[in-house]
């Protein structure tokens, strides 16, 4: 059973998500929003910390309690839902760009940063995923001519490009790295399986399975490469059920 740590959103607000992922065979790390809430998920196999996503010491102190706590990480989550941070930063205001850049940005960095670090020191072979549930800019509604909706603000439309910068630049340590493997992956509006966190949580459940039964080492274009959640992925792996 794969033990994998989600960074995202921090539960409960993403316990949809964790919940499917926890549910298909695997024991989970998460972000809480209090450290009350680590008790109320055990049952599920979900476990976690709080974490200030400000903080390098803070990304840090999180990979060690999950390594802790589940003795062995075997895979890392990255999610970054536009959608879900619309809702927290639906503003222009130059009051929320701090919080912002911490929670959409730096949260982020920190992480992906200290666990390439932990990475060097284990050489445990680790897959990690980077999901993106992409919301369009004013920009991008305007080009497309789309009908209602409200855009993503400037900040949090500059922070999912700044998460598929990191994605495809993290992406690019499997040439010197073989105990890691990547995988970007990308949904938009009109994917079938946008609404449902439980169709993406299970493709990307079986995404990781794929390759981590793979016994080649991935190759950079197989690593680089975006893919479309719900489909088969670059490179020819196939995907099956659990």
């Amino acid at each position: 059973m794969p033990n994998t740590v989600v960074i995202g959103k921090d539960l409960p607000d993403g316990l949809d998500f964790v919940k499917a992922i926890a549910g298909i065979d695997r024991t989970v790390f998460t972000c809480m929003k209090t450290e009350a809430d680590t008790v109320n998920f055990e049952s599920q196999n979900i476990f976690g910390s709080t974490w200030n996503k400000g903080s390098a010491v803070s990304a840090y102190s999180f990979f060690i309690k999950a390594e802790t706590k589940l003795q062995k990480i075997n895979e890392v989550i990255f999610y970054f839902d536009t959608s879900y941070f619309c809702s927290k930063f639906d503003s222009e205001r130059t009051d929320e760009i701090a919080a912002g850049l911490d929670s959409m940005v730096n949260a982020y960095l920190y992480a992906s940063g200290e666990l390439l670090k932990r990475l060097e020191q284990t050489r445990e072979k680790t897959v990690v995923t980077f999901l993106l549930r992409e919301y369009p800019s004013k920009h991008e509604m305007l080009l497309a001519k789309t009908p209602g909706g409200a855009p993503a603000s400037t900040i949090v439309s500059a922070a999912q490009a700044a998460f598929i910068s990191l994605a495809e630049s993290f992406s690019t340590n499997v040439t010197e790295k073989n105990y890691l493997s990547v995988i970007l992956a990308r949904c938009n509006q009109a994917n079938e399986l946008y609404k449902s966190e439980y169709s993406i949580a299970k493709w990307v459940s079986e995404s990781m399975d794929a390759i981590a039964s793979q016994k080649n080492v991935q190759t950079l274009k197989q690593a680089t490469t975006w893919n479309k959640v719900g489909s088969k992925l670059q490179g020819g792996f196939t995907l099956f059920s659990r």
